[in-house]
């Protein structure tokens, strides 16, 4: 059956790489394997589907030929619509010929010019956690440092799989080639397939003595700090990709590390775009006659004049005082006046504004 990676992502076909990129993080943090209710088959299947359409030529290839664009082959079919050029299947139609026909994938992908002649590269899983920092720190960036126990490489043999001195040595299976030739009887004659060495891992060569602390497999289960580099002006929910940083795997490239970061709200502040708003109270008077404030800002204090006779919900905007924006600019601090009326009034200060009121203020 076809795959609809739009499907699995959860968007439309004319989505943008944002949206697609937005889609395969909500869903690779809902499914990953190491959650409660993780689920390995779907994290696969968005993993694939992602690395396909966050690529425009993959994607390109996907629209116009669907999931098999990859077992096509540079000239695809060549626009042929009439089966495979001429071929006379009518010798097979009483069932008197004896073939083995295997996988038919295998053997497409191989009349094809597919992948049955490479090698896919081993790759570890990529792997996710959380880490929740202050609205500050979400504002001018921090570094955390956190501890995650995953598969990574074997420290005493640096992921060879070697006894320390021991060295390596050339695989006998493969005659150090890295992958095994074979023959494979189908319907169109003999086809030749080149499979990887499962002794070497297409590498060519193995331990001439295994590595104890791994058992020479390269790598182990164990627990690793990790460096995290917090940006500047991150929003709460955002995701963090450190690639090379998830689960290590023999003879192959290492997964990468997803961090969702959750920002704790502030008491005082919050974000609009790259703007910080803040809310401040004036009495009537501070109000009609102005004052000056010190407020606490993250930046430290500052003095802000209050102009006299400022409205009600009025904004008072103070340059350069938000959220970073690049190394040399800034959002603006946005503080929302708002003009506290008194519940009780004094006889002295009844008379006073009736005053006022003749005056016509």
């Amino acid at each position: 059956m076809a795959k609809d990676y739009y499907e699995t992502l959860g968007v439309n076909k004319g989505a943008s790489k944002d949206e697609i990129k937005k889609a395969f993080y909500k869903l690779a943090h809902k499914y990953h394997p190491d959650k409660k209710e993780g689920d390995e088959k779907k994290f696969k299947q968005v993993n694939e589907a992602y690395q396909v359409l966050s690529d425009d030529a993959k994607r390109s290839k996907y629209d116009q030929y669907g999931s098999q664009f990859e077992n096509m082959g540079a000239g695809g079919f060549g626009g042929s619509q009439q089966g495979f050029g001429g071929f006379d299947f009518s010798g097979f139609q009483n069932g008197s010929a004896e073939f083995d026909f295997g996988n038919l994938n295998d053997i497409f992908s191989d009349f094809f010019g597919g992948g049955g002649s490479r090698a896919e590269a081993r790759r570890g899983r990529d792997i996710s956690t959380e880490v929740q920092i202050s609205f500050q720190d979400s504002i001018f960036g921090t570094d955390r440092k956190i501890l995650i126990t995953k598969t990574s490489s074997c420290l005493t043999c640096q992921g060879s799989g070697a006894k320390k001195g021991s060295g390596m040595m050339t695989c006998k299976t493969c005659n150090g080639q890295g992958h095994i030739r074979e023959s494979k009887r189908t319907i169109f004659g003999n086809i030749a397939n080149t499979k990887i060495c499962e002794t070497c891992l297409g590498t060519g060569e193995v331990p001439k003595e295994i590595c104890e602390t791994c058992k020479g497999k390269g790598v182990l289960r164990r627990e690793e700090e990790v460096s995290i580099v917090i940006p500047s002006g991150i929003r709460d929910g955002e995701i963090v990709r450190m690639t090379g940083y998830g689960e290590a795997v023999s003879k192959g490239t290492t997964g990468d590390l997803y961090i969702k970061i959750n920002v704790a709200p502030h008491a005082v502040f919050k974000r609009d775009g790259h703007d910080l708003v803040m809310n401040l109270n004036l009495k009537l008077s501070e109000a009609l006659l102005g004052t000056e404030y010190t407020i606490q800002t993250l930046d430290g204090e500052i003095k802000v004049t209050i102009p006299e006779g400022v409205g009600i919900n009025e904004v008072l905007r103070v340059r350069g005082k938000g959220v970073p924006t690049s190394k040399s600019k800034r959002g603006d601090l946005l503080i929302k006046l708002n003009i506290k009326m008194p519940a009780k009034i004094s006889r002295k200060s009844r008379e006073l504004i009736e005053e006022l009121k003749k005056e016509g203020i």
